[in-house]
C-alpha cells in the first residue's frame, strides 16, 4: 500500500489542522489507528514537526474537504515523482562528529525501548554503532552503563527522522516482528492501550520515578558510608 514521504509528520499535520478522523488519518498514513490516538494524545511521536501532504502535492485540499464531511469516504495518495536518494550510492559507515558520539548508548537505550522491532543491523546503521555495543547495552553490561539514560536519536541528530521511519516500516514487514508481536498477551495489550512497540506515558513516567527513588537511595548510603570512614 502506497503511503506518503514522512507518514508520522504526515499524521501530526492532519490531526492538528483537520477535523478527519483516527481512522481515516491511519488508513492514509498506514499507521494503526492506536498510534494515530496516541499521537493526537502526545504520548506518541513527540516533537516531531507535521508536514503539510497538500504542499507535497500528496493530497488535495478538496479530498480532505469531502472526507471530513463524509468519514466513510477515505483520503486519497496522489502519485508524486520520486527520486533515488545520492546516501543510498555510499556505501562507507555513517559518520558521526566527535562531540556526539557520547551520546550513541543513549540513543542505543531509547531505541531499544521503543522500538524493539529494529534489528542490531538496523540500530547499528541509524547511529553508527556496532552490534557488540548494542549488545553490552541490553544486556546492561556497558562500561558506563550507569550514566546511560533513553534518548531520542532525532533530537540528539544521531539520525535523520525519515531514516528511522524508513527502518521501523522495513522492520515491521519481518517475520521477526510478528513473532514479537505474537508474544504480547491481548489482555495487556487492551489495557496498555498501545501496542505495535508503543509505550504508554504513565508506565514511562513510572519507570523515570523508580530510577530516581533508587539512585537517590544509593546517593544516602554512601553518605552514610563516606560519613562512617571519616
Amino acid at each position: 500500500m502506497p503511503t506518503p514521504l514522512m507518514p508520522k509528520a504526515t499524521a501530526v499535520w492532519l490531526i492538528e489542522n483537520t477535523r478527519l478522523s483516527f481512522k481515516q488519518i491511519s488508513e492514509f498514513c498506514n499507521l494503526h489507528i492506536l498510534e494515530v490516538q496516541g499521537i493526537a494524545d502526545e504520548e506518541v511521536a513527540v516533537g516531531i514537526k507535521g508536514k503539510n501532504p497538500i504542499n507535497s502535492g500528496e493530497i488535495s485540499l478538496e479530498n480532505i474537504s469531502e472526507c471530513e464531511k463524509d468519514e466513510s469516504k477515505k483520503l486519497l495518495l496522489k502519485s508524486i515523482k520520486t527520486y533515488e536518494s545520492s546516501s543510498k550510492k555510499r556505501k562507507s559507515p555513517r559518520y558521526t562528529p566527535l562531540s556526539r558520539r557520547q551520546d550513541r548508548p543513549n540513543a542505543i537505550a531509547w531505541l531499544l525501548k521503543f522500538h524493539p522491532e529494529l534489528s542490531d543491523g538496523q540500530i547499528s546503521k541509524l547511529v553508527g554503532t556496532t552490534k557488540s555495543t548494542i549488545d553490552q547495552i541490553r544486556n546492561r553490561t556497558h562500561w558506563n552503563i550507569q550514566n546511560v539514560t533513553q534518548k531520542d536519536p532525532i533530537m540528539l541528530g544521531l539520525c535523520a527522522q525519515i531514516d528511522l521511519e524508513s527502518a521501523i516500516e522495513k522492520a515491521r514487514k519481518t517475520s521477526r516482528w510478528q513473532e514479537l508481536k505474537d508474544q504480547k498477551e491481548p489482555e495487556e495489550t487492551r489495557q496498555s492501550g498501545m501496542k505495535y512497540g508503543l509505550i504508554k506515558k504513565e508506565d514511562y513516567e513510572k519507570e523515570m520515578a523508580e530510577s530516581v527513588e533508587i539512585q537517590e537511595t544509593a546517593d544516602l548510603l554512601k553518605g552514610i558510608i563516606d560519613t562512617e570512614n571519616d
